[in-house]
């Protein structure tokens, strides 16, 4: 419980800046291309701590290391509030996305570590409702209080909740039981040198490249549709509000997505049900293009998508905490998604490029059609790997 309110938590503070874009570009006078940085910014700060902290964790724990980083992405998210040009915005929020890049992957890790193997499936990837959860409780609270108080005071929320959590994490989040057992004498693994390295070992190597093709495309499509949605509405002539609602809808969706994908995985099979959620979006993403100026089949869109896209994620994440031995996982996670965040750093920054180039909101919402296709083929291609070197059939 205390690791999914942590992901809540995140996905407040990752997530609400794309639907605060439209209005920090009017109330600072900043024109909306040049926020492909600020979208990114937090993004690669996400990206270096996810890769960072998973090898401090396996080291030496995961209980401090989720809290000093819920504790950083507290405070910066309060400083972010204060910002009142480009540049600082792009400071602070590269700055939150390090506490937020490694509160994520060791919470996953805990949450596995605590739950039998038969359900992780079910239980990591329900705490990922705390993703879609915590974008939802950010567009409603901008919705109330943007015109009470305008977009600063939703960081200023984003900032206090979790740094009061902080100190309900140092005084009841324990250490992993299972971590603090193979670290013991009679359990301890000998893996020396560069930790990262393990992954490619005993066999993994191409089940961790082939796993990471859809973490790096999957977050692609999460963070473009996020950051870029509420913009690309606004241009299609929907007003401001529609954006706020194409997020909460998004984020129901993936709520509904991430709670029933455990459960859809253990009874169609890993691969089977990832490859539907990715022909879903090659499906769904290129319709947006004709309804983009019409609201409510817009919304219809975009719930679904929600369920694939963050249903997807969920799985994954989930994946990748079973393929992973217990003295390697936080850092296996870590870099499956510290390489997703690549994705989402590429997300959003195309958007911005293709918004500079002119293109329409149908162009960009039609060229999104080729991640989802490119994670479908690495599933495929994992097929053909043995089922122990397979992060696709380690759930089956």
């Amino acid at each position: 419980m205390l690791c999914g309110i942590v992901v809540v938590l995140d996905g407040f503070d990752t997530q609400c800046m794309g639907f605060l874009v439209p209005v920090i570009s009017e109330n600072l006078s900043i024109p909306l291309p040049m926020f492909g940085p600020v979208l990114s910014a937090a993004l690669v700060g996400l990206m270096i701590a996810a890769m960072a902290s998973g090898p401090i964790a396996d080291r030496w724990g995961r209980r401090w290391v989720v809290i000093v980083s819920v504790f950083v992405f507290a405070f910066f998210a309060l400083l972010t509030a204060r910002a009142s040009t480009l540049q600082q915005l792009v400071l602070f929020r590269f700055l939150t996305g390090l506490g937020l890049g490694g509160a994520m992957p060791n919470a996953v890790a805990l949450t596995s570590e605590y739950t039998p193997k038969p359900l992780q499936p079910v239980v990591v990837g329900a705490i990922f409702v705390g993703m879609p959860a915590g974008a939802l409780v950010a567009s409603q609270a901008a919705a109330i209080m943007i015109p009470l108080w305008g977009w600063r005071s939703v960081f200023v929320l984003g900032g206090a909740l979790p740094l009061a959590f902080t100190a309900v994490l140092i005084a009841a989040l324990p250490e992993s039981a299972e971590w603090i057992e193979s670290r013991s004498g009679g359990r301890a693994i000998a893996r020396e040198g560069l930790p990262v390295k393990h992954l490619f070992t005993e066999g993994r190597a191409l089940g961790t490249l082939l796993l990471w093709v859809p973490f790096f495309m999957n977050l692609l499509i999460l963070y473009f549709v996020l950051s870029w949605l509420p913009s690309l509405l606004r241009q299609s002539g929907l007003p401001v509000a529609a954006g706020v609602q194409a997020v909460a809808a998004f984020s129901i969706g993936g709520m509904i997505g991430t709670l029933t994908q455990g459960h859809i995985m253990r009874a169609i099979g890993t691969r089977i049900t990832l490859v539907l959620e990715f022909a879903v979006c090659m499906l769904l993403i290129p319709s947006l293009a004709s309804t983009a100026s019409s609201l409510l089949p817009t919304l219809a869109i975009i719930f679904v998508l929600g369920i694939a896209v963050q249903g997807a994620q969920a799985g994954l994440n989930a994946l990748a905490a079973m393929f992973y031995p217990t003295a390697i996982r936080a850092t296996g996670i870590g870099w499956a998604l510290g390489v997703g965040r690549v994705g989402s750093i590429v997300g959003p920054s195309v958007g911005g490029v293709l918004l500079s180039l002119k293109w329409t909101a149908d162009q960009i919402f039609m060229a999104g059609v080729a991640p989802a296709l490119c994670a479908a083929a690495a599933i495929v291609l994992a097929s053909a790997l043995p089922q122990k070197a397979n992060a696709f059939q380690v759930a089956n």
